[in-house]
């Protein structure tokens, strides 16, 4: 809902700067879906590194 009022007041103050967000937004969007994808599988990756790590501590801490 944000975007879309920031967009009607750009859309208000100057109408071709929204007309060319409202092209390039999706063009955009598509081209950071890979670097959302590796944010992903970095973060899956560190995540197991540190279970891997944690692991002997919470197996002490159970008894």
């Amino acid at each position: 809902m944000t975007k879309f009022l920031l967009w009607l007041i750009l859309l208000f103050l100057c109408w071709p700067l929204a007309f060319v967000a409202l092209i390039l937004y999706p063009l955009v969007w598509l081209f950071l879906i890979p670097f959302r994808l590796a944010g992903v599988a970095v973060k899956g990756a560190l995540g197991f590194i540190e279970a891997i790590i944690l692991l002997p501590a919470n197996i002490l801490r159970r008894f």
